[in-house]
């Protein structure tokens, strides 16, 4: 019997021609991207459980929400209790900061990098484990630090090389603003029952700001003449967002406003905003956030300013490789050395040794075959030299290393070999 993945899973694994997203050497350096940036920033990394308890999640993300009552994996525990692998990352951050005290001092700022898991309708580019990248930033509720997340939200797709980006920017308002915009927002929906989507008549009932964010064009149509979100902000809120818009206009970042951009998710508030790219056609969002200054009171905290960004590994990855800027070749190694007969890999087995030890890449051929097919194998691994070693190469102490990328051959010593790899490293030779 043979095996294969669940459905909506899937192996990150070295090569994969037929989908190169999937290469390891690509998410390494992706994630390492997006964590080093995060702590240029003034971000910690924050790792939590894979699984809370279930409760967490239909408090903090919201009951009415599809997240809850349709995609969480649940499951009752050898002790009767209910846990929830884990749908994204904010909730459990907070869940985990509280329980730790981290929030005494009310300024933290954290990221995270890590599976989720969400029973998604299958289709391409959906996943029913699919990794997540988020920063989370508490205790400041200047207009500054909003600007500042989405600041890093977009360098990150822009150091990644993905092209025609924007900001996509919107206001929740307060809780008041939004109370009379949902029940204005209500009463035009009903009067226009008919014309929507099967997905929104249901959510007029449950969770009436989500229709604002229907793909259906016919739900588009329609709200285009629907109530303005912004109309009901207050002066305080209305403030806010125009100070966050001169401060992303300070810092040259392109951005519209977008009166229809709402959160899948309960606790956002105020600020929220998506980064797209132009390029991408009309299912061209990489990743969103914002405010969402009453979770920690929602979950057993105080109140505290709060607002957070995330976004799917996945998503970057196949949008980097559309638009041609994801590298997908094997993971690269500064020597393959091919060894013939018993001496030679001895030595082989020493000088690679001694190569590692200096952080220098490098492997060997163990297999005893024609020169030829060893040379075929450094190519395949993505090697930048490779050199036979044989009795010739043992009397004289030196390799003949060839660069397999021109064909171009030097005669190093193995006392010299670690200096010249090292040299050819650094200056991308």
């Amino acid at each position: 019997m043979t095996y294969q993945a669940p459905p909506g899973v899937f192996d990150i694994i070295p090569q994969d021609l037929k989908n190169p997203w999937k290469n390891s050497k690509a998410w390494a350096h992706v994630e390492c991207i997006m964590s080093e940036l995060a702590k240029v920033y003034g971000y910690s990394e924050i790792r939590t459980p894979i699984f809370e308890k279930t409760d967490l999640f239909k408090r903090g993300v919201g009951e009415e929400t599809d997240i809850v009552s349709k995609e969480m994996y649940t499951f009752q525990d050898r002790g009767d209790r209910s846990l929830t692998l884990r749908p994204e990352g904010t909730a459990p951050v907070v869940r985990a900061l509280i329980e730790n005290s981290l929030l005494a001092k009310r300024e933290l700022k954290v990221f995270y990098l890590g599976p989720m898991f969400r029973y998604e309708r299958m289709q391409a580019g959906r996943f029913r484990q699919f990794n997540q990248f988020g920063i989370e930033a508490f205790g400041r509720a200047e207009p500054e630090q909003d600007a500042e997340v989405i600041a890093l939200s977009y360098e990150i797709f822009k150091k990644l090389g993905i092209k025609g980006l924007k900001v996509k920017l919107s206001s929740l308002g307060d809780l008041e603003a939004r109370r009379r915009f949902k029940e204005d927002l209500v009463t035009f929906l009903k009067q226009h029952l008919e014309g929507l989507s099967e997905d929104s008549k249901r959510r007029v009932e449950t969770n009436p700001l989500r229709v604002l964010d229907s793909k259906d064009e016919g739900d588009r149509k329609i709200l285009k003449s629907a109530p303005s979100l912004h109309d009901h902000l207050s002066p305080e809120s209305l403030a806010h967002f125009e100070k966050v818009q001169a401060l992303l206009k300070a810092l040259n970042i392109p951005f519209e406003i977008d009166d229809c951009l709402v959160r899948g998710l309960d606790y956002y508030e105020s600020t929220v905003f998506e980064i797209v790219s132009e390029d991408l056609g009309a299912q061209n969002a990489l990743g969103g956030g914002g405010r969402y200054d009453g979770l920690l009171e929602q979950l057993g905290g105080e109140r505290l300013p709060s607002i957070g960004f995330a976004l799917g590994v996945e998503r970057t990855l196949q949008v980097m490789l559309k638009q041609g800027v994801l590298d997908t070749s094997p993971q690269g190694l500064e020597l393959y050395l091919i060894p013939m007969g018993e001496e030679a890999v001895k030595k082989a087995f020493t000088l690679i040794h001694a190569l590692r030890e200096m952080g220098i890449a490098c492997d060997l051929r163990l297999a005893q075959s024609k020169v030829g097919k060893g040379f075929s194998r450094a190519d395949e691994l993505g090697a930048r030299y490779a050199a036979a070693l044989g009795e010739r190469e043992l009397e004289s102490n030196t390799l003949e290393l060839k660069k397999l990328s021109s064909g171009e051959k030097t005669e190093v010593s193995f006392q010299e070999l670690s200096t010249f790899l090292k040299i050819t490293k650094e200056n991308h030779v």
